[in-house]
């Protein structure tokens, strides 16, 4: 049986569709509430505190080591240093060419575990353990790259600002494909930037410096 008073409430408050009993009950439901939600806060508060802090550094020079050309090289850099400035400012390692600094030239390029990469867009803190070639470290025991070789004997440098990065381009491309086409080793140099207008001397250079003898036809064409 329902409770008079309960009856008596209902019938009261009908049109108004909120009895005072259900009143209370929406208002414990809703301190509940606030109180969960309290102490979720807080716990999340806690759990925030406890973990441990992220690893940071800056905005002062930190040291780090980098892998350059088979050797290990101690150097105390900024984080906001990209590798371009470190190699250049930092380690004398000047074969390295800044032009754009934005990553449209790619004079700068060097490798990263044996891929090119744009070096004035990537950060020398970023590198870890990675081994860094540049253009310095093409060379073995005193002997030049046949790319290198090739780009003397084709005279494939004219301001030379572009040159470093056009090899470093060809000597990744001769690594991955030793027997390249010409279009091949156009497709290899597309993001390499030369304002003197060289190609064609690039890329007779680098089909030289495979074995392969590029014709008078294929030097029409490049010029094309």
């Amino acid at each position: 049986m329902k409770d008079p008073e309960e009856n008596s409430e209902q019938s009261a408050n009908a049109g108004r569709g909120l009895s005072r009993r259900g009143f209370l009950k929406g208002a414990g439901i809703t301190a509940a509430g606030g109180v969960l939600m309290t102490s979720g806060i807080a716990g999340l508060a806690d759990a925030e505190a406890a973990a441990p802090a992220p690893d940071t550094v800056g905005p002062g020079r930190t040291s780090v080591t980098l892998k350059i050309n088979g050797d290990k090289k101690k150097v105390a850099i900024e984080p906001r240093q990209t590798l371009a400035e470190v190699l250049r400012i930092e380690l004398n390692l000047t074969g390295t060419k800044v032009v754009c600094d934005r990553g449209a030239c790619s004079a700068c390029t060097v490798w990263l575990d044996n891929t090119p990469v744009n070096s004035c867009m990537t950060l020398a803190i970023e590198v870890g353990k990675r081994e860094i070639t540049t253009i310095e470290g093409l060379a073995k025991n005193g002997k030049l790259h046949p790319v290198q070789e090739a780009f003397v004997a084709h005279d494939a440098s004219m301001c030379g600002f572009c040159t470093p990065g056009m090899v470093m381009s060809c000597a990744s491309l001769l690594q991955r494909n030793p027997k390249p086409t010409l279009d091949d080793v156009k497709t290899a140099t597309s993001g390499n930037l030369c304002r003197c207008g060289t190609y064609p001397k690039v890329f007779e250079a680098t089909l030289a410096a495979a074995g392969i003898a590029y014709s008078q036809t294929q030097a029409q064409a490049a010029k094309g």
